[in-house]
């Protein structure tokens, strides 16, 4: 007899589907934790890495440069180049590779140097040349710094004196001096426009290549904080162009002190002094070699000066406050 038994069967326990794929999950997050936390970790680095070498760029460096680091960086080397010269000057004259009276020794160039300063002659050929092209240099910032800002701004003003300017600038300073002794005479003033002559154009197109090169969104950027007009030149235009600025006022002391010295040379009056280009004049006129090495190495010597001790410290300076001094 067939069974009538209708108790409902109880259907088996529901698989928790769940439980195998978390244990499934669970493996997986513990086989690839290690991984996943060194990659973190990796991460983590690399951004404190970044991090720190941004603090390190916005970091300033105060600390003073020891005495004999700049001995050996900025001492040593020149003078090492300078004993090689007079070591390479001194067996020429050992070697008699031509007659005393064309090359003469160091010894008789150090002669001549001291018989200058024992008659107390030597700082006043120095001082009437340097007095005369500082003083001249800068009647040509006073006068080329306007001129090139100028030139830069005003779009009919580069057009008809740009032009000119770069003529001006690679006419020799030379040129000048018949001319000016002619209208001027032999005197301070004729000097002093030889080296405006020579150093303006300089000044100029250096100021107008340093305003070509600021980006004209720190125009805008200023304009939109009412930095117009002359508040806009002072406080954008000149800031940003003043890497140009100081190359071309570089380039303007050279042509100044050249052309001081073209001048020296060729006009000659005793109302004028003794300057170093009179000196090499006069060495010349007498023959004496010795005195015509001194005033080379007077006018050598008070060119490196002025760059040391002038326009290397305003280049560190543009650079240490655009962030470019690297320190090594």
């Amino acid at each position: 007899m067939a069974s009538t038994d209708t108790t409902p069967q109880k259907d088996p326990a529901p698989r928790d589907a769940a439980a195998p794929d978390a244990v499934t999950d669970t493996a997986d997050d513990g086989a690839a934790g290690p991984h996943a936390r060194t990659a973190a970790g990796a991460g983590r680095g690399d951004m404190a890495g970044l991090e720190a070498g941004l603090d390190a760029l916005d970091t300033v460096q105060t600390g003073r440069t020891p005495l004999r680091h700049t001995l050996v960086q900025k001492v040593l080397p020149p003078a090492v180049a300078v004993l090689l010269v007079l070591v390479v000057w001194q067996i020429l004259i050992w070697a008699k590779v031509t007659d005393d009276y064309k090359l003469p020794s160091p010894g008789a160039v150090w002669g001549e140097l001291s018989d200058a300063w024992a008659q107390g002659t030597l700082l006043g050929y120095i001082w009437t040349s340097v007095s005369r092209g500082l003083l001249g240099f800068l009647l040509a910032l006073l006068i080329g710094t306007p001129l090139g800002l100028l030139v830069a701004r005003v779009k009919f003003v580069r057009a008809a004196i740009g032009p000119i300017l770069s003529g001006l600038q690679s006419l020799p300073s030379v040129a000048w001096v018949p001319p000016a002794v002619i209208w001027l005479g032999l005197n301070d003033t004729m000097m002093y426009a030889v080296i405006l002559l020579g150093a303006v154009p300089s000044i100029a197109n250096g100021l107008v290549s340093g305003v070509d090169q600021v980006p004209p969104l720190f125009l805008r950027a200023g304009r939109t904080l009412g930095a117009t007009g002359l508040r806009n030149t002072w406080h954008i235009v000149m800031p940003a162009a003043l890497p140009g600025y100081l190359a071309g006022l570089k380039q303007g002391w050279a042509f100044s002190w050249r052309s001081l010295m073209a001048a020296e040379i060729i006009a000659s009056s005793p109302d004028l002094g003794v300057g170093l280009g009179q000196l090499l004049e006069n060495g010349r006129t007498v023959g004496s070699m010795s005195m015509v090495f001194l005033a080379i190495l007077l006018i050598l010597i008070v060119g490196i000066a002025i760059d040391l001790l002038i326009f290397s410290p305003l280049e560190r300076w543009v650079l240490r406050n655009r962030g470019l001094l690297v320190k090594s």
